[in-house]
This record gives structure tokens, sequence and C-alpha cells, in this order.
């Protein structure tokens, strides 16, 4: 068997010629794009550039106006949304929370929740909970089916520096244990030089793309960023202990 063919056998979802349109405008235009296991890929971009509909697109919430989006056979989904808002004054625990809309065991409950350095949240009425708490909760709903592929779309927005580190850090370890691949959107700059195997920077359409390192020295995402950080709002340094196939140069859409 070919190298290509059994890359295209392990692949998670690919996407070709994506293109969504509300209206007669475009939010994202031909956007290609391929997801592969144990990857911790993060998606980038100014607010407005159709990184939500990107995300939401791969979940099968945004019909594509056109294109194609091919999801591995009997893929498992986990997605983490960018928050949750419940009416404060409904009693509702965390052990309940995971169990909606449908009952789910209570050994798989708790092991989601260990899993998302949540498990003493259990009995906590959600609505006590603090932005990091319930971010690490989201999460553990996300986990309940042993997910081959984990969505997060701007999982940490309104974290604290230490608990963005604490949070990205907990995900890399999801990813060791279960080895599925991680698909962040996010809009804060460190993410690039933090968390992430590879980068995708999009602005409706795919900028560039590559290693963290690669993408922050591109033309095309200086342009959206600037160039004033140069990388020193990392949280910290994520070191490559596996091999991936993306360490070409960083192509422009």
């Amino acid at each position: 068997m070919s190298r290509l063919r059994a890359r295209r056998m392990t692949t998670l979802v690919e996407v070709k010629g994506l293109t969504v349109r509300v209206g007669d405008r475009p939010v994202l235009d031909n956007v290609n794009f391929a997801m592969q296991p144990r990857e911790i890929v993060t998606v980038v971009g100014p607010n407005g550039s159709g990184k939500s509909t990107f995300l939401r697109s791969l979940i099968g919430a945004v019909k594509p106006s056109s294109g194609k989006i091919t999801r591995k056979k009997g893929l498992r989904l986990g997605y983490v949304p960018q928050g949750l808002r419940l009416d404060p004054s409904l009693p509702m625990t965390v052990d309940r929370f995971l169990s909606l809309p449908s009952p789910v065991p209570a050994e798989t409950r708790a092991a989601a929740l260990e899993e998302a350095g949540a498990a003493g949240f259990a009995n906590q009425q959600i609505a006590s909970l603090s932005g990091g708490q319930l971010q690490r909760v989201l999460l553990a709903r996300a986990l309940l089916n042993a997910p081959q592929l984990l969505l997060l779309d701007e999982p940490t927005t309104g974290l604290d520096q230490p608990g963005q580190a604490a949070f990205y850090r907990k995900i890399e370890e999801v990813r060791d244990t279960l080895g599925c691949g991680v698909l962040m959107v996010s809009h804060e700059l460190h993410v690039v030089m933090s968390a992430s195997d590879r980068v995708i920077c999009l602005n409706g359409h795919v900028c560039c793309e590559g290693h963290p390192e690669v993408v922050a020295q591109a033309e095309e995402y200086r342009a959206l960023f600037g160039t004033g950080t140069k990388g020193a709002l990392a949280l910290y340094r994520h070191e490559h202990t596996h091999h991936h196939h993306h360490e070409g140069p960083c192509d422009a859409g």
C-alpha cells in the first residue's frame, strides 16, 4: 500500500473547495483542509473571518454552498462550544448536565470528568462554576463518546492567561490519552506559538498554514496580526515528540 493511500485511509476529515455563503456574502471561499489522528491544529483569524462557520461546517451544523466534506466512516466527534448560556436560577448539577438529553452511564460520566480535570465537580451546580470550571465540564461532555476528533470553538474566551495555559495543557493530555485529533478555533495570538502542531490562518480563505513558527513569519499572518509580539505571548513551548507530515512552507491562499 502506498504511503499516500495509507494516509487517506487514516484521515479523519477532508475538506475540498468548501464555500459557504450567507445571502450573497461569501463567508468561506474554496477552503481545503485535511485532519490526521493525533494532530493538534489551531485555526486562527480575526473576528468575522469564518472560523466558527468552518468548525460548524465540519460537524454538519452549516451546509456548504459548494465543495465537499468527507469524514472517516463512523467518525466519533466531540464538540466544545464557545460557552454555555444557562438561566442561573435553573437547578442542575454537573452530573445531571452530562446525562442530557439522553442517559449516560455513571462510570462514563465519572471517567469523562476525570479525563477533563473536573473530577470534583459532579455534584456542583452548573450555575456556580467559574469560567474555567465550566470549560472543563464542557470538555468532559465532549469526551463522553471517546471522540476520534475533538473540535473546540474558542474554548478559553474569558479565561486569564494561567487558566488558558492550564486548559491547553489539558487538551494535549487528552490527545495523548485518547489518540484523537484536536481542532481548535481561536483568535488568540499565543495559541499559535504554544499549543499547536499546525496552524491555519483563515480570513474567509486559507491565507497560510504550517507549523506555528512558519506561520508566524508569513507575510499573510503578519498582515492580519502585526509583528509586535514576535511570539512573546506564548504561554508555554510545545515540544514535538512525534512526527507529522506538514513541514512544508507556508502556502498563500
